[in-house]
């Protein structure tokens, strides 16, 4: 999508970097941290919220993202976030994971 903020970001129009990624998602920081780690699991391809999502591959994969990266940076305790719809609290409208651990101001 033209005007999405995440596509933008995953096609490296801005200087972004990823805490990890692979060929299905990508992982960087919360410019708008809400504790001491606050991360965004991204999937490569744009889905618009979890409501549009289809692939159970994809969600899967995103979901082990959040155990290999939580591991991988020695986090065993976090919360996880899909905000979905905007009386939710979804701003950016491409599906994203938020790994939140530490100090969780919300």
């Amino acid at each position: 999508m033209d005007d999405c903020i995440f596509c933008k970001i995953i096609s490296g129009e801005f200087n972004t970097d990823f805490v990890y990624e692979n060929e299905d998602v990508v992982v960087f920081k919360d410019i708008n941290p809400k504790a001491d780690t606050h991360l965004l699991v991204v999937p490569r391809k744009h889905v618009a919220s979890l409501n549009e999502l289809d692939d159970e591959l994809l969600m899967g994969k995103l979901l082990m993202t959040v155990k290999e990266v939580t591991k991988k940076l020695g986090i065993s305790s976090y919360k996880t976030i899909i905000n979905t719809g905007k009386e939710a609290g979804q701003v950016v409208f491409h599906l994203h994971i938020h790994i939140l651990a530490g100090n969780i101001k919300l």
